[in-house]
């Protein structure tokens, strides 16, 4: 039976490989450079991988905006095992972490494909969102 663990990546090496999976899943498909997956906030986040024994399939990533605004972003299950859950696990700790870190809200740009997921978890729908990537994004938010 396959293990579910979600953590933090814990050397240069593993997140070396989580960059490359949040690429893979997410940019790679729209023909974007590696480089578009990191940004400036890339080392001032809470950054989680979920594994399955010591394969990265999911991934997850929280930054501050505000002292009282979180922001979640690289969100990805591999496509293989969508529908498990993982994702939502993903989600309730990066929340987690919010709240722990005194945030009064979270927000996120959701993908159109996803959106459901997110309405389903508690956020609702702000406004449109035009993405770097060229998909149609929503902007959503959760009070926490």
């Amino acid at each position: 039976m396959d293990i579910f663990s979600i953590r933090a990546p814990n050397s240069d090496s593993e997140y070396n490989d989580y960059i490359n999976f949040r690429w893979s899943t997410l940019r790679k498909p729209l023909g974007m450079s590696k480089e578009s997956t990191v940004d400036e906030r890339e080392h001032n986040s809470h950054h989680l991988i979920g594994l399955i024994n010591k394969d990265i399939v999911a991934c997850g990533r929280l930054h501050f905006n505000t002292n009282k605004q979180a922001q979640i972003r690289y969100m990805s299950v591999d496509q293989s095992i969508k529908r498990r859950g993982y994702g939502s696990k993903i989600l309730s700790e990066l929340e987690r972490l919010a709240k722990l870190n005194n945030a009064e809200e979270i927000i996120l740009n959701a993908r159109e494909a996803v959106k459901e997921f997110y309405l389903v978890n508690g956020y609702v729908e702000i406004a449109p969102f035009k993405s770097v990537t060229g998909i149609t994004h929503t902007t959503m938010n959760k009070l926490l």
